[in-house]
C-alpha cells in the first residue's frame, strides 16, 4: 500500500517515507524528517529552499512556478505581458524595456483590492442585498394585505347587492301578491252576484212552471215577467296579470353599476435600488429612512403672493407650487423668487373649489358650480369628470394615479362621498362604515389627501374631525383634536397632508396651528410658528411643510423634521 495516498494516524516524510514529518520547505511544498533536510536542500542547488518548522509551513508567500521553466520560482511580474517571471526568464532577451514589479508588490496591491472588495461586498453590497430582500418581502406582505382588503370590499359590494336585490325582490313579490289579492276579490264578488241573478232565475222558471200548471186564471193574470230584465247580461270582467319582463343581462353594464377594477400592474422603478453608503440594519427594509422632530419647527421661507384669502397650496415641485384663492384664477409660483410664473383661468370662470398635481405634474382642479373635475396639459383644459346630482369639493392624486374625488350631492340631507376615480371611470365609492353610520357630513367643507401607507385621509370641518380609512374603504380611526387646544378653541380641520413619515397634517384654523398625527391617529405635535388662519398644506419631496394663510396673502414655508 502507498504510504503517501493510504490514510494514516501521523503524517510521514515524503523522501524517506517512514519517518515522522517535522519539517517542511516552503519552496517546494515538500514535507520532510530533519534527517531528509540536508538531502533535500542538495538535491537541488539552483534553488535556495526555505525549510521551516512544519507547524510554521507556508508562513512565506508560495511563488508561483514558472510555465517556461517548469522547477523554477517566479518573483517578478511582466506588467506588460501581464505574466509571472522567474530569474531565467529575466536574463532572456523577451522582456527587455518591459515594466516589471516584485511579486510581492503585486500581492500586496492584490490583497489591497481584495480587501476593498471584501469590504464593499460585506458593508455596503450585502447589507443592501438584504435592504432589497427586505423591501421586496414587504412589499409582498403589504400586497397580501391590500389584495385581502381588495377581496373585502368586493364580498362586501355583493352583500350590499344581495341585500338590495333581495329588498328589490320582495318589494315585487309584494306588488305581486297585492294586485293578485284585489282582482281575485273583484271577480269573487262579481261570481258571486252572477250567482245571486241565477237563483233569482230559477226562482222564475219554477212560478212560470206553478202558473202553466194551475187552473186559476187569477194566477195567471198576476204573474209579473222579469225576462226582460234577465237578457241584460252581467259585465264581462278581464282581468289583467302584470307581466315581468326582465331586463336583459348586459355584462359591461352591469360591471360599471357593481364596480370595476383598475388595471393591476407591475412596473420597475426607473431610479432602482441603490448602493447604501452607510450600513443599516436588514430590518428597515423599504422604509423611509427615520427623520425625527425639530426641538422647534422654523420658517424657511415666507412667500408674498399678492393674492388675498388664499384657499390652497400645493407643490409642483421643490421649487414650485400652485396656489388658488376665492378668484377664477390659479397661479404657479417660484418659492425662490425666480421668474416663470403662470397663471391659469378656470375653463368655466368659476372659482375651483380644490387644486392637486398628478404624478406627471399635471394639475388638477374640481369646478364646484360646474359641477366637473378638470386636468391642465400643456396649459389646456380637458373635462376629465362630469357629473349630475353631485358637486366636486375636494381632490388628490394617489400614488397609483388614481383621483380621489370628495362629492357632495345636491340634497343636503344626504351625506357627501369619496370616489375613486380611474380616468373618468368610478372604481370605488366610500359613503358609509360598516355599520351603516355616515362617514362624512353633508358639507362642503372638507378635504382629502392619500398617505404613504395608501390610507386615505379626509379633514371634515363640519364634523371637526378627520376620519381615516384604509384602501379599501374600512375605518381605521376618526381623531377630533386634542384639549386643551392652543387657543382653547373648537377643532376646526382644514387644509390635510401627509409626509415621507406617513405622519398626517392638518391644518386648524381657529386656533392657529398644525396638528400632526401618526398613521394611526396618535397625536404627536403641534407647528405654530405664528401661524394666521392656516388653511391649505403641502409638503415637498424633502419634507418641508407649505401653509397658505387666508388674510395675510402669504405662504410659509417651514421645516418641522431634521
Amino acid at each position: 500500500m502507498d504510504p503517501k495516498t493510504s490514510a494514516q494516524d501521523v503524517m510521514r516524510c515524503e523522501l524517506c517515507e517512514t519517518a515522522v514529518v517535522q519539517m517542511h520547505c516552503d519552496t517546494c511544498l515538500v514535507n520532510l524528517c530533519k534527517a531528509c533536510v540536508g538531502e533535500h536542500a542538495t538535491a537541488d542547488l539552483s534553488t535556495p529552499h526555505k525549510i521551516v518548522d512544519f507547524k510554521n509551513k507556508k508562513s512565506t508567500p508560495l511563488y508561483p512556478g514558472c510555465v517556461t521553466h517548469v522547477k523554477e520560482r517566479c518573483k517578478m511580474f511582466c506588467k506588460q505581458c501581464g505574466i509571472h517571471l522567474c530569474t531565467k526568464c529575466l536574463s532572456s532577451d523577451q522582456h527587455l524595456g518591459h515594466k516589471l514589479s516584485e511579486i510581492s508588490q503585486v500581492l500586496d496591491e492584490t490583497k489591497d483590492n481584495i480587501i476593498k472588495e471584501q469590504t464593499e461586498l460585506k458593508g455596503t453590497i450585502y447589507p443592501t442585498y438584504q435592504e432589497i430582500a427586505s423591501d421586496v418581502q414587504n412589499r409582498i406582505s403589504q400586497l397580501e394585505k391590500e389584495y385581502a382588503d381588495l377581496s373585502t370590499a368586493i364580498t362586501q359590494q355583493r352583500k350590499d347587492w344581495h341585500r338590495k336585490i333581495d329588498k328589490l325582490v320582495n318589494k315585487l313579490e309584494a306588488e305581486v301578491d297585492k294586485t293578485k289579492n284585489t282582482q281575485l276579490h273583484t271577480l269573487q264578488k262579481h261570481l258571486d252576484e252572477i250567482k245571486q241573478g241565477m237563483s233569482e232565475i230559477r226562482k222564475q222558471i219554477n212560478l212560470l212552471e206553478v202558473a202553466l200548471d194551475s187552473q186559476d186564471i187569477s194566477v195567471l193574470f198576476s204573474l209579473k215577467f222579469n225576462t226582460e230584465e234577465y237578457r241584460k247580461l252581467p259585465q264581462r270582467i278581464l282581468p289583467s296579470v302584470p307581466i315581468f319582463t326582465p331586463e336583459k343581462f348586459v355584462e359591461d353594464e352591469v360591471l360599471r353599476l357593481f364596480g370595476a377594477l383598475s388595471v393591476g400592474s407591475l412596473t420597475s422603478d426607473a431610479h432602482g435600488y441603490s448602493i447604501n453608503i452607510t450600513q443599516k440594519s436588514p430590518e428597515a427594509g423599504s422604509s423611509p429612512s427615520v427623520k425625527h422632530f425639530l426641538d422647534e419647527p422654523e420658517i424657511v421661507t415666507t412667500i408674498d403672493t399678492g393674492y388675498e384669502f388664499l384657499y390652497k397650496v400645493v407643490c409642483l415641485n421643490d421649487e414650485e407650487i400652485w396656489i388658488s384663492k376665492d378668484c377664477e384664477y390659479m397661479r404657479l409660483i417660484n418659492i425662490n423668487g425666480k421668474s416663470g410664473s403662470k397663471t391659469i383661468k378656470s375653463k368655466s370662470g368659476d372659482v375651483p373649489r380644490d387644486i392637486a398635481v398628478t404624478k406627471s405634474g399635471d394639475l388638477v382642479y374640481t369646478d364646484y358650480n360646474d359641477r366637473t373635475v378638470n386636468i391642465v396639459k400643456n396649459e389646456k383644459i380637458e373635462e376629465v369628470i362630469r357629473l349630475q346630482n353631485w358637486l366636486p369639493c375636494s381632490v388628490c392624486s394617489t400614488s397609483s394615479g388614481d383621483l380621489l374625488v370628495i362629492l357632495k350631492h345636491c340634497d343636503d340631507y344626504i351625506p357627501s362621498k369619496v370616489v375613486r376615480y380611474n380616468n373618468s371611470s368610478e372604481i370605488q365609492s366610500i359613503q358609509f362604515d360598516d355599520e351603516g353610520n355616515p362617514l362624512y357630513s353633508d358639507a362642503s367643507c372638507i378635504y382629502i389627501t392619500e398617505n404613504r401607507n395608501l390610507d386615505i385621509c379626509v379633514s371634515d370641518c363640519a364634523t371637526q374631525a378627520v376620519v381615516v380609512v384604509n384602501k379599501a374603504g374600512k375605518l381605521r380611526f376618526i381623531y377630533i383634536g386634542q384639549i386643551p387646544a392652543p387657543k382653547n378653541l373648537p377643532f376646526c380641520p382644514r387644509g390635510i397632508s401627509t409626509d415621507s413619515q406617513s405622519h398626517i397634517l392638518t391644518a386648524d384654523s381657529y386656533n392657529q396651528c398644525v396638528h400632526i398625527l401618526d398613521q394611526d391617529g396618535q397625536f404627536l405635535r403641534y407647528i405654530m410658528c405664528g401661524l394666521c388662519d392656516p388653511r391649505g398644506l403641502c409638503t415637498d419631496t424633502n419634507d418641508n411643510l407649505f401653509v397658505a394663510e387666508l388674510m395675510p396673502r402669504l405662504v410659509k414655508k417651514i421645516k418641522y423634521l431634521q
